[in-house]
């Protein structure tokens, strides 16, 4: 890897505690499901798991909400979820041929956006199990009011991020690496 790869990794990982910091007054509203995937997507699963894990090792340790181990290894280690699934898209697109049509850029987007709420409820699945077990509330009852209002607000607001972020970051972070512009963003 070189040393331009590298910064931008390392500068994706700061932005990812950065922004968690900055937003910690929108519950589960934060940006680094997005960074972690777009992460994953331009440099490959490994990156994208490390920018992930490395986020939440921080950004959970020093976490103004509290401290809770059980949940801090849940969370740290279901981040590289997005990351490896940003490199699984990048192998599945044709990045020669997005973008040469506007309704091809507008369904990248929308998938983009699905995704990101798929993923966001895996997670959400499992950190709440993750709740419930550590707090010793039911199972059943930790995943409902986990989901509501909580994790609908975490899903949505990555349906919005993935949708409406996902193309221009990933074009962006290209860009700077010098790497295959997929082209998604293309006019």
């Amino acid at each position: 890897m070189n040393s331009r790869k590298l910064a931008i990794i390392t500068i994706l990982i700061a932005l990812s505690i950065g922004t968690n910091y900055s937003m910690i007054s929108f519950y589960n509203v934060k940006f680094m499901d997005l960074i972690v995937f777009v992460g994953g997507f331009c440099f490959g699963p490994l990156a994208g798991s490390l920018i992930g894990i490395i986020s939440w090792a921080v950004y959970g340790t020093l976490n103004p909400v509290g401290f809770s181990l059980q949940i801090w290894l849940s969370t740290m280690f279901l981040e590289p979820i997005y990351g490896i699934a940003g490199a699984l898209v990048r192998k599945r697109l044709n990045p020669s041929k997005l973008g040469e049509l506007k309704n091809e850029r507008v369904m990248t987007c929308v998938f983009f956006g699905i995704l990101g709420m798929f993923l966001t409820f895996a997670y959400d699945l499992v950190t709440n199990i993750v709740f419930g077990y550590v707090y010793n509330i039911n199972i059943l009852i930790a995943i409902i009011f986990g989901f509501v209002p909580f994790g609908l607000v975490h899903m949505v607001s990555n349906a919005c991020f993935f949708g409406m972020g996902g193309v221009p970051a990933i074009n962006a972070v290209l860009n700077v690496i010098g790497g295959e512009n997929p082209g998604i963003s293309k006019k």
